[in-house]
């Protein structure tokens, strides 16, 4: 398998070709790093998205929700989807308003979603996304039952028609601005999580003990 994606037609980077990735394992870092993906495909003959959870296995990346999205069950019937990825790394605070932008890491993902039908399989998918949010959660926690499992639907997209996108470092300002009298460089922006709360509804004896995701 090639370190590198195909490019194709409509995954080729055209506005700032020099931020573009078809690395693999780039890809597959930006995807692991972020719990939160959007979802659009068209629905009815109007265009539609959704945020939702995803996880990788692989060459494919999955996500999951309820068995009568109506965003989902267009994709589930052949409708051809586009899941977007992006982490916010800085502001890029130049001398002119034209030059500020944004560090970051994208990835851009097109293709048609296969339906995971099988329940062992669903089962799996669910233990996969759980052990995302937090690794050996899964064996603590009640597992989906039947109607669980058939409530939710799971679809699964190849990483075959991909790229990434990535801006990083200062600004680029126009050399004649470079004297101009005003702070410039990067704002970095980076996602910590807070101290856990308690259910209010808390077991007794499991007070305190927090979320254990690093």
């Amino acid at each position: 398998m090639s370190d590198q994606y195909e490019i194709h037609p409509h995954t080729k980077v055209v506005r700032g070709p020099n931020r573009a990735s078809y690395d693999r394992d780039q890809v597959h870092g930006i995807i692991d790093d972020a719990l939160i993906c959007h979802v659009g495909t068209v629905v009815n003959g109007r265009p539609a998205m959704i945020p939702t959870a995803h996880w990788r296995v692989g060459e494919r990346i999955y996500i999951h929700g309820a068995s009568k999205n109506r965003i989902l069950a267009a994709i589930a019937d052949g409708a051809e989807a586009c899941l977007c990825i992006t982490h916010l790394d800085g502001l890029v605070m130049a001398r002119s308003a034209f030059h500020h932008s944004a560090n970051y890491r994208s990835v851009v993902i097109y293709g048609k979603g296969t339906v995971v039908s099988d329940d062992g399989e669903k089962m799996e998918h669910s233990r996969l996304f759980t052990e995302k949010l937090e690794p050996g959660r899964w064996e603590h926690i009640r597992h989906p039952n039947k109607q669980e499992l058939k409530a939710t639907m799971f679809l699964g997209f190849d990483l075959d028609q991909v790229s990434a996108k990535i801006r990083a470092g200062d600004p680029v300002d126009d050399e004649e601005d470079y004297d101009w009298s005003v702070w410039a460089g990067v704002l970095p922006c980076t996602t910590t999580w807070g101290a856990p709360v308690d259910d209010a509804r808390i077991k007794p004896g499991f007070e305190g003990k927090g979320y254990q995701r690093s």
